[in-house]
């Protein structure tokens, strides 16, 4: 018969403990080792992915509606968003400077243009995710609104009037507006009135708070529910078509940068673009 000790005795012998199994003998140290090493790697297996994170610099006009498109996508992925909004030609030379942007989204191809010439846009190559139109708006409820802005609609400019625009030599939005205006052979004589802003939420603001009478913005920034009207659309042929387009940023963008930037261009991320004023890229604005 196998007579053992009891355990107390083991215990207290002063020896250390051991199990032994077949051939196999473990002390307790080592059994309490492996145990430790089975719960960590349990746990690990349980823990969830920590989440990435996408910087997106993207234009002003581009704010309410990206706000939705990024909860949108944080809610369905777990990904974190970081969104920088400004005017499309800062946030071109941030990047040049070395902003640590992992998505471009300007209101131009023409800074685009300006990123892709220093070589830092991802190899896959950009899209256009999205269109606009150009609108002349106004706070004063008196202003009758015209279905499309021809040059005698400036003819309702009174002396003082003063027309918010983003910078005309510089901010997309601006940049369009002095288009239209040439075009309509009204440059000359609102020139003068222009109050220029550093970007087109700024010229908005400008006409809400009656800072200026008139502004002339995206037909997007009229879906913000401020107290201003619009007056009526700039002709499409009087102003380079206003095209939104998109890029990563750097030569290798991580699964959650390319993951953002095929969201944006899924059904749910162009729903709210329509819903907030922009028309889908490749189709006629307002249609």
């Amino acid at each position: 018969m196998l007579h053992r000790r009891p355990l107390w005795r083991e215990m207290n012998s002063g020896e250390p403990m051991r199990c032994e199994t077949g051939s196999v003998s473990w002390s307790a140290a080592q059994i309490f080792q492996k145990i430790l090493v089975a719960v960590a790697i349990v746990l690990s297996m349980c823990a969830p992915v920590s989440a990435r994170q996408v910087t997106v610099f993207a234009a002003a006009s581009l704010k309410g509606a990206l706000d939705e498109i990024a909860a949108e996508f944080q809610r369905k992925t777990g990904d974190l968003v970081q969104l920088s909004f400004a005017g499309s030609s800062v946030l071109a030379r941030q990047i040049i400077l070395g902003a640590p942007a992992d998505v471009f989204l300007s209101a131009s191809p023409q800074w685009m243009d300006v990123v892709a010439a220093e070589g830092l846009l991802a190899a896959e190559g950009r899209f256009e995710f999205t269109t606009n139109r150009l609108a002349l708006i106004t706070s004063d409820p008196t202003v009758v609104p015209a279905q499309e802005v021809t040059a005698q609609t400036f003819h309702m400019l009174g002396p003082k009037d003063r027309i918010s625009v983003a910078l005309v030599d510089a901010v997309p939005a601006g940049q369009y507006a002095q288009a239209a205006l040439r075009s309509l052979g009204a440059w000359t004589d609102t020139q003068a009135r222009l109050l220029q802003t550093d970007n087109v939420r700024s010229a908005l603001a400008l006409v809400a708070l009656g800072e200026a009478r008139f502004g002339i913005v995206y037909d997007s920034d009229l879906w913000g529910g401020s107290n201003v009207t619009r007056v009526g659309l700039f002709p499409a042929a009087s102003h380079p078509e206003i095209r939104y387009p998109a890029a990563a940023i750097g030569n290798d963008p991580d699964a959650a940068v390319r993951a953002f930037l095929t969201f944006l261009k899924g059904p749910q991320a162009q729903m709210i673009l329509r819903q907030h004023g922009f028309s889908r890229a490749g189709r006629s604005p307002g249609s």
